[in-house]
């Protein structure tokens, strides 16, 4: 155990992690459409990072990288359908911690303990990956068959006579009570309310599994957005002819399919992709609520002087920017999620960090917090500085990466470098990739990977990306043996 912490009274941490939420959908970020008033409050009370990039490009690689401490390529968990089932979180549960998990995990089983003492299941709003347990009943599927519904998704929203047209936005049909991100945080604010004789300190994960499609908040929260100005930027020639045949694939794979029940459509109608982005943004208000009630839940019991909420996300969603729906590529608006840590009492650090920030970055100043070692083959570079209020330079480069699997079955590994001016794009075993200025194109819309006059960039930086993977080798050679 840090000796620095074993005569102090240790935090209780809530990790939240929502599913699919972009950089963009909070006010006190910068984004003053956006209705999320508790959000709002974590960051002006606490620290947010606001270059912060997920490791893995889709859920599952994403969220074991963040509970591993691991870049996708060292865990091999590079697809939507792979296996993982350990965690840091046992270091927690060994060192004394009462461990829960409420909500998505994405574990693989989805079951799998991952140091937890208790699990509350709930997956996909709307499942349907190979390998991924489409019988599996979670806690959620029993909640409603309990109450005698159906589970809306792909079945049920397909009937609807202008489901083509949706791109995935709906009215949440049942009642508002049992609507995912409703019920995992109620399971939330019931756990913690139990928690009040408790001596051990307690770490709770609350994974709400939204904004993720299906876009189907109940209709006050779309309400919010229907008459709002959304700023959602056009789709451009420029930008679809740049990209490489990859995703060129993807986008049209997405056109042509109903993958999460989200019939896509490239060159949409602004009405359309208004009514997307309102249902999209309706369902983060709705978790924006649920997040105030998990707070007020932590002081009515006693926990708010000693508690750290963590908030993020495992990635992103395009929403018809660049063509694209959902994830799988390495734009901005996929790879950029909100990181924010709140502890007043327990943090010096307030305000703003703009340096560059990999998600699992939180992970070693979390478990230095509550007195337990972290590994020295962990990938992370640790924000502890930060949330102590002293200077925190970043990182120089963050990396994301994605192997082929069920969706994206158009290139076997894809990797992204970006620094604060440039972004590499690059495509194992192919001549063709991309690089972007973001310092003259922060909206990557023109891919300078074959201009002749940036061969140079480019070849620098794909030296850089091989380089980190040969660190990367060396650094973690010894992981495997914590788990023998």
């Amino acid at each position: 155990m840090n000796s620095t912490m074993a005569g102090s009274k240790r935090p209780n941490i809530v990790f939240i992690i929502t599913d699919q939420q972009r950089h963009d959908t909070v006010n006190a970020a910068g984004f003053p459409h956006v209705e999320s008033p508790n959000l709002d409050r974590l960051i002006d009370e606490g620290i947010w990072f606001s270059h912060c990039f997920a490791t893995g490009a889709s859920c599952v690689p994403s969220r074991a990288s963040l509970f591993n401490g691991l870049y996708p390529h060292t865990l091999g968990v590079l697809d939507n359908a792979s296996t993982w089932r350990h965690s840091w979180v046992e270091r927690l549960a060994a060192q004394g911690y009462s461990c829960a998990s409420i909500g998505k995990m994405h574990t693989q089983p989805m079951d799998a303990p991952a140091g937890f003492h208790q699990r509350t299941v709930v997956e996909n709003k709307d499942r349907s990956m190979a390998k991924r347990g489409r019988d599996f009943i979670d806690a959620w599927d029993r909640a409603l068959q309990s109450s005698g519904h159906a589970k809306p998704g792909l079945p049920t929203y397909r009937l609807l006579p202008d489901y083509a047209e949706r791109m995935g936005a709906y009215d949440w049909p049942l009642p508002d009570h049992l609507h995912a991100d409703n019920f995992v945080g109620q399971c939330a604010v019931d756990w913690i309310a139990q928690r009040v004789d408790a001596k051990e300190p307690f770490f709770l994960q609350i994974g709400f599994p939204g904004p993720h499609p299906p876009y189907d908040p109940p209709r006050q929260w779309s309400a919010l957005y229907r008459d709002r100005d959304l700023d959602i930027l056009p789709v451009t020639e420029a930008d679809l002819a740049g990209q490489p045949p990859p995703f060129v694939a993807l986008r049209e794979k997405h056109a042509n399919g109903n993958h999460d029940a989200a019939p896509h459509r490239i060159h949409a109608s602004a009405a359309t992709r208004h009514r997307q982005r309102a249902h999209y943004l309706g369902n983060v208000s709705l978790i924006d609520a649920q997040v105030g009630h998990i707070m007020d839940t932590l002081a009515q019991h006693g926990h708010g002087e000693n508690t750290l909420v963590v908030f993020t996300s495992d990635h992103g969603d395009c929403l018809g920017d660049h063509g694209h729906l959902q994830k799988w590529n390495f734009y901005e608006q996929s790879v950029r999620v909100p990181l924010i840590v709140w502890g007043p009492t327990l943090l010096a650090g307030r305000g703003r960090v703009s340096a560059l920030t990999q998600c699992f970055d939180i992970v070693p100043a979390l478990l230095s917090l509550a007195g337990v070692d972290t590994p020295d083959w962990f990938e992370t570079k640790s924000v502890l500085p930060a949330l102590q209020g002293q200077p925190f330079d970043g990182r120089e480069a963050v990396f994301c990466e994605q192997g082929r699997d069920v969706v994206f079955q158009f290139a076997d590994f894809v990797s992204m470098l970006r620094t604060d001016r440039w972004k590499l794009v690059h495509f194992m075993n192919q001549d063709f990739g991309q690089l972007f200025d973001l310092v003259s194109d922060p909206l990557e819309n023109h891919n300078l990977w074959s201009d002749a006059t940036h061969t140079h960039q480019r070849e620098r930086l794909v030296k850089a990306l091989h380089t980190w993977r040969f660190e990367s080798a060396y650094r973690t050679r010894d992981w495997t043996d914590s788990f023998r």
